[in-house]
């Protein structure tokens, strides 16, 4: 790494702008296979920023940051095999680094109108369905409109069912009691809802005196915004400026990533170093917590490259980043789906630490700010293998 002996002043996150873009990602519906609101959101900060940014055909946003080919080459750059799936070894020199977070988040979708007029859900991630039992949701509609609700157990009251405590919570028996004059399964039908309409839950976002923020979708948008926060930094910084020798920077908006396939495709052929920014799983039997920035050596795909890992770990203590290093032992991320689809890249993984992950989720303000300037500080001091 390159001796910058004052760039420790540099990297000052403003903390407040950030949880409020934070804040505006949380409250805008994201759920994986209906993205195209948020990415569009997205595509407009870094536009106005002033960096390209694309679109790619699976949904997901690559900006360019630094150098390289930019998004203008971006579709179908996966592997050398040009299919854009992502197979087959990476052509010409591969020096670029891609940083990548996922802005899709958990749901569901209708999976049938009862005769009740309550709708059934079939879930769009991997949660427990007690952990939605009570949560006020939205149900989005084919033509676009809206209709708010509840999901429930089909025994909801304990003043009806004796045995409700005792009740599975699981697809069959949870339901979501739309907040409109239904009786029947043609009473909502009447409304244009329909089997296969996109359910998001309600973030519930709240972000306390102690600087707490409390919300669904931490995971992956607490990262998001980070990244955000990173491309603002950076545009004054001199040495973001592209010249020889520096390697080309991408961020990567991915938005497949709850369902295992997020960067598959679409990152560009010159990318040899892959980043995952993604949450940190803080808890008990963990090392990672909701202060700092969490930087994991192994997850349930198998360890993350160890160069990058130290190289990591360095530059938090160059820059006195508060860090920790982690297992997650039930986890993947964006960066194992690009492994998987064969691209021949190093990998890292590192984000804020976030409780109760896949639930109501919490961080600390610490931790956003630490995941930050690590970015920053990563293409600051970009990783020469």
């Amino acid at each position: 790494m390159s001796t910058m002996t004052d760039k420790k002043t540099r990297i000052n996150p403003d903390i407040k702008k950030i949880l409020l873009n934070l804040e505006r990602l949380l409250q805008t519906p994201s759920v994986t296979g209906n993205t195209a609101e948020i990415i569009s959101l997205l595509k407009d900060q870094f536009g106005k920023m002033g960096y390209a940014a694309q679109v790619l055909p699976k949904g997901g946003l690559l900006v360019k940051i630094r150098g390289g080919a930019g998004a203008s080459g971006a579709s179908g750059t996966s592997g050398a095999s040009g299919d854009g799936t992502g197979a087959g070894t990476n052509s010409g020199a591969s020096t670029g680094v891609a940083f990548l977070a996922h802005v899709d988040t958990l749901g569901a979708v209708v999976k049938e109108i009862k005769s009740t007029g309550r709708l059934r859900l079939s879930r769009i991630g991997g949660y427990m369905m007690n952990a939605v039992e009570g949560e006020n949701c939205l149900v989005e509609t084919l033509d676009g409109r809206h209709y708010n609700g509840t999901i429930l157990t089909t025994q909801s009251s304990t003043h009806i069912f004796n045995e409700a405590t005792k009740l599975e919570r699981n697809e069959a028996n949870m339901e979501i009691r739309l907040d409109e004059q239904v009786h029947s399964a043609e009473d909502v039908k009447k409304l244009s809802i329909a089997v296969g309409d996109f359910v998001s839950f309600d973030p519930r976002t709240t972000i306390t005196p102690a600087g707490f923020i409390k919300s669904r979708h931490l995971d992956d948008k607490a990262s998001v915004a980070a990244l955000v926060a990173a491309a603002d930094l950076l545009r004054s910084t001199a040495a973001l400026s592209s010249s020889a020798g520096t390697p080309p920077i991408y961020f990567f908006i991915t938005v497949h990533e709850e369902i295992g396939h997020g960067a598959s495709a679409g990152l560009p052929s010159d990318v040899g170093t892959v980043l995952a920014v993604d949450m940190g799983v803080a808890g008990e039997g963990q090392t990672s917590d909701e202060y700092s920035v969490c930087i994991c050596a192994k997850d349930s795909s198998g360890p993350y490259d160890l160069e990058l890992r130290r190289y990591l770990t360095a530059l938090c203590e160059k820059y006195r980043i508060p860090y920790q290093v982690d297992v997650y032992s039930y986890y993947g991320s964006d960066a194992g789906a690009a492994l998987r689809a064969g691209r021949d890249v190093r990998t890292g993984l590192f984000g804020p630490g976030v409780n109760a992950s896949h639930a109501y989720e919490r961080t600390h303000k610490d931790a956003i700010e630490a995941t930050v300037k690590l970015i920053v500080a990563a293409i600051l001091e970009p990783f020469n293998p």
